[in-house]
């Protein structure tokens, strides 16, 4: 607030360009073609959006949580179970995390488990921070409440999956959602119970890479910062390609 009180956070404009933009753009850049974008607040306004960005092949389309002001993101994946469960390799993203293409790529290139949870590392992690424990590179525990002695990194709310893992994880949200605090759970929470009790859940860390989490005012300068300069390399590239 107040920069969200009338639209949400990935109607941002970030560099001229909404978060949900930059995102599409990333996700189409690294081979997506097909998207779904669950909306709830002011979902109006993100259908608008999404009818707006037209890139060449690219099959995208809104699925509305109706239950978004009284629920977490697990209803929100919830709704989109169809997609996830067919998905023949799926990539799901917060809609709030910024990230360069190499992100996505390298996640892509050396992702080997069913599930994969995209990680970063930091000298210290706050109480917002959603925190990962690891075993090399498979995944133990994930969740905000992890034992500082623990942690190895954080998520920063991007995931591949096969189509086995999105089929394990589309299983795993209509059994945690029946649950009486399934509504107001995080969908991070069904990977830790599929980490735990599967072993199926593995990591890829992307230090030295640039993204970026939406949730506070200083959050929302760096995603300024980082989308300023991730336009100049565009219109560098894209000078580069006119003079060849």
């Amino acid at each position: 607030m107040p920069v969200t009180e009338n639209r949400p956070k990935c109607l941002i404009r970030l560099s001229g360009r909404t978060l949900l933009e930059w995102q599409i753009r990333t996700l189409y850049s690294c081979g997506v073609r097909e998207i779904a974008v669950v909306t709830g607040f002011a979902a109006d306004s993100v259908e608008s959006e999404i009818a707006r960005v037209r890139l060449p092949g690219l099959s995208i389309k809104a699925i509305l949580n109706p239950f978004f002001s009284v629920s977490d993101n697990l209803a929100s994946c919830f709704m989109a179970r169809q997609e996830i469960s067919s998905a023949e390799r799926l990539v799901l993203v917060n809609g709030d995390t910024l990230f360069e293409p190499a992100v996505l790529a390298r996640v892509l290139k050396e992702a080997t488990a069913p599930i994969t949870v995209t990680i970063d590392r930091k000298d210290r992690y706050d109480a917002d921070d959603m925190k990962v424990e690891l075993a090399g590179d498979r995944l133990l525990r994930v969740g905000k409440t992890l034992d500082p002695g623990t942690v190895g990194g954080e998520s920063i709310g991007l995931l591949v999956m096969s189509r086995e893992g999105a089929g394990r994880f589309a299983h795993e949200l209509d059994v945690v959602i029946r649950q009486p605090t399934g509504l107001k759970s995080w969908f991070l929470s069904v990977i830790d119970r599929l980490a735990q009790n599967e072993g199926i859940v593995g990591v890829v860390s992307i230090e030295g890479l640039e993204w970026g989490e939406v949730d506070f005012p200083p959050d929302l300068r760096r995603a300024e910062e980082l989308t300023a300069r991730w336009h100049r390399l565009e219109r560098t590239d894209r000078s580069v390609a006119a003079r060849a």
